[in-house]
């Protein structure tokens, strides 16, 4: 993977005092909540994580399930699976929508309070009869149990969810609440695989409460602004390998 990772990044950093907006994903936003060290060393130093390995199949059911409602979006009709779970809406059909759903776009909001600017890559909306939108995101698994939202780790999702829902507010949007998580699980009990994987799609309701993201962005500045490093979560994997191997290799 070494020819995917600079060990020692000179670009993206944030500076202090600059007057430049600095730009600020959705996923390192979660990061400074999932440890506020492991993000400091990132976005102020320049030393980021190593970056695990993409999940392609995960990439394809996301691509393949885009064109599948981007197919009612143009029709302006209704999905047979928000038929099934009794959601009154269709995929909704705007012009920015190839952009919301960009990674290196995505929907954008100057915080002006921290100077922040915010992107985050949605991929779908439904809007109701009521012109309110649900912000939808797409995932992919493989698992033998009913799939849900419960576990812990899934924290991420959720969170996912509503700093999206939060995005398209400060644009001015009438977002609901409710948001929904269209959740494809693979199958492995069929008797061959026979050159092709099925899929148990179900969609997944989920009432977001995107109220920590205003002082969560309030504390990142402050981190950032800084010059001492944080705290690490004292279970972030990443710190506790970082201190082994100070303590074997001093």
């Amino acid at each position: 993977m070494s020819q995917y990772y600079n060990a020692r990044r000179t670009k993206g950093m944030y500076e202090p005092g600059s007057t430049e907006p600095f730009k600020l994903s959705r996923s390192k936003v979660d990061l400074f909540l999932e440890c506020p060290k492991c993000f400091y060393l990132d976005r102020r130093l320049g030393v980021s994580r190593p970056p695990g390995f993409p999940f392609s199949l995960n990439s394809a059911v996301d691509t393949l399930l885009k064109k599948e409602f981007d197919i009612h979006r143009a029709k302006k009709s209704v999905h047979p699976l928000m038929k099934e779970y009794g959601i009154d809406a269709v995929p909704f059909e705007h012009e920015d929508i190839n952009r919301w759903r960009d990674t290196f776009e995505g929907v954008q909001y100057l915080h002006r309070p921290t100077n922040f600017l915010l992107t985050g890559a949605i991929d779908d909306v439904w809007v109701n009869p009521d012109g309110q939108l649900s912000v939808v995101d797409y995932k992919a698994t493989a698992k033998d149990s009913e799939v849900t939202l419960d576990a812990d780790w899934q924290i991420g999702y959720k969170r996912q969810m509503e700093f999206y829902q939060w995005l398209m507010r400060q644009n001015g949007f009438d977002v609901s609440p409710t948001g929904y998580f269209v959740y494809a699980n693979g199958k492995a009990d069929r008797k061959a695989f026979d050159g092709k994987l099925e899929f148990e799609v179900k969609i997944i309701p989920y009432e977001g409460d995107p109220s920590w993201v205003e002082p969560t962005l309030e504390n990142i500045k402050t981190s950032l602004d800084s010059n001492k490093v944080p705290k690490a979560n004292p279970d972030c994997d990443y710190c506790l390998y970082r201190d082994a191997v100070k303590e074997v290799h001093k």
